[in-house]
C-alpha cells in the first residue's frame, strides 16, 4: 500500500508532538483513529484509558499503530506520579499489543515511542542503538516499554522504537527555558558538561513518519541530532538565539530543590548518537542546534 493512502491509529496525541504529528499525516493524505482520554474535536477518536483493553473499533482496518501514549515525565516525582509514568507506558503498550493480536488484518508496522533515559547517565561515552540500558527508574521503564511493543514481531508486525530526546519546538522543555531566556536571566544547568541529546520537532515528526514505509527502519531508533552539544554550548547557543546574554547559572543543589528526583534528568549526560537512524537514509532538516533553534523562533 502507497504512503499516500495509509490508515493509522495513533495514541498520545494531546501532546506536542502529537499535534504536530496529526498536522503532517493529514497533510500528507493518511486517514487517522485517534486513541485518546476524550475526544478530538476534528480527528475521529475512541476514548480509551491505556490500564484497559483497546477498543476493537480503534483499531479496524489500521495499517499502521502509533503510540506516543505516556503520562508526562517532566513533573515533580511522587510515588504516584512514577507509578503513572510506568503504568501508562507499560500497561497502555501490553493493551495495544494483546488488541493487534486479536485483528484478522494486523498492521505492517507499531510505531512505539521510547526515549533516550534508555541509557542513563554516560559521561562523555557515544551512544548508540546497541549501548547497553543503564539500570535507574527511567531506564528500567523503557526497558520494559520497548519489551512489551517488541511482541507485536511475533505477530509479523515491524516494530520501530524512536529513543526520544529532547524535543525543541513551540512547547515542551525549550517551551519552559525560553522564558527566562528571553528575560535575560537564562544560564547553564548544574556543572554544564553534560551531554544533550536534542532534535528538532519536525526531524521527530519525519522520524516517526519516515518510519512507517521504510522497511529499514526497525528496532530502536534514537530521535536525536547527529550532533549532541554539551549544556553550555546549548545554553550559549539558545541565548545568541534570543539576543540575550546567559549568565546566571542554575546550581545542581537548586535544580534538586526545584525537582526533587526528576532533576535527574536535567542533570545527566548523554551522548547520544542516531546511527541506526542515518543508516536508514532519513534526511535530517536540522542537524545543527542554530538551525533548529532560529527554526523553532521564527515562528
Amino acid at each position: 500500500m502507497g504512503l499516500g493512502s495509509m490508515h493509522i491509529t495513533l495514541t498520545g496525541a494531546t501532546g506536542f508532538v502529537g499535534q504536530a504529528l496529526i498536522a503532517r499525516l493529514q497533510a500528507a493524505g493518511h486517514t487517522l483513529h485517534l486513541l485518546a482520554r476524550k475526544p478530538h474535536p476534528e480527528v475521529a477518536s475512541t476514548v480509551w484509558d491505556s490500564s484497559k483493553a483497546v477498543p476493537a473499533a480503534a483499531l479496524a482496518g489500521a495499517d499502521a499503530v502509533i503510540n506516543l501514549a505516556g503520562e508526562p515525565v517532566s513533573q515533580r516525582w511522587n510515588a504516584a506520579v512514577k507509578e503513572r509514568i510506568r503504568n501508562t507506558r507499560i500497561e497502555g503498550t501490553r493493551h495495544l499489543v494483546e488488541a493487534i493480536g486479536r485483528m484478522a488484518n494486523k498492521p505492517q508496522v507499531l510505531v512505539s515511542a521510547s526515549a533516550v533515559g534508555y541509557y542513563g547517565s554516560r559521561g562523555d561515552e557515544i551512544l548508540t542503538e546497541v549501548s547497553k540500558p543503564a539500570n535507574d527508574f527511567l531506564a528500567e521503564v523503557c526497558i520494559e516499554w520497548e519489551r512489551e511493543a517488541l511482541r507485536a514481531e511475533t505477530l509479523g508486525v515491524r516494530v520501530v522504537l524512536p529513543r526520544i530526546g529532547l524535543v525543541l519546538g513551540n512547547g515542551g522543555a525549550l517551551g519552559k527555558m525560553l522564558p527566562a531566556f528571553k528575560a535575560g536571566v537564562g544560564g547553564t544547568l548544574g556543572p554544564g558538561t553534560q551531554w544533550m541529546p536534542w532534535i528538532h520537532l519536525d526531524d521527530l515528526v519525519g522520524i516517526i513518519e519516515y518510519s512507517l514505509s521504510t522497511a529499514k527502519a526497525k528496532g530502536p531508533l534514537n530521535a536525536s541530532s547527529p550532533n549532541p552539544v554539551q549544556n553550555t554550548e546549548f545554553t550559549k547557543q539558545l541565548a545568541k538565539a534570543v539576543r540575550r546574554w546567559a549568565l546566571f547559572p542554575v546550581p545542581e543543589f537548586a535544580l534538586k530543590l526545584l525537582f526533587g528526583e526528576m532533576a535527574a534528568i536535567v542533570l545527566a549526560s548523554q551522548r547520544v548518537v542516531p546511527e541506526a537512524t542515518e543508516k536508514t537514509g532519513f534526511p535530517y532538516q536540522f542537524p545543527q542546534l542554530p538551525d533548529a533553534l532560529r527554526a523553532v523562533l521564527s515562528k
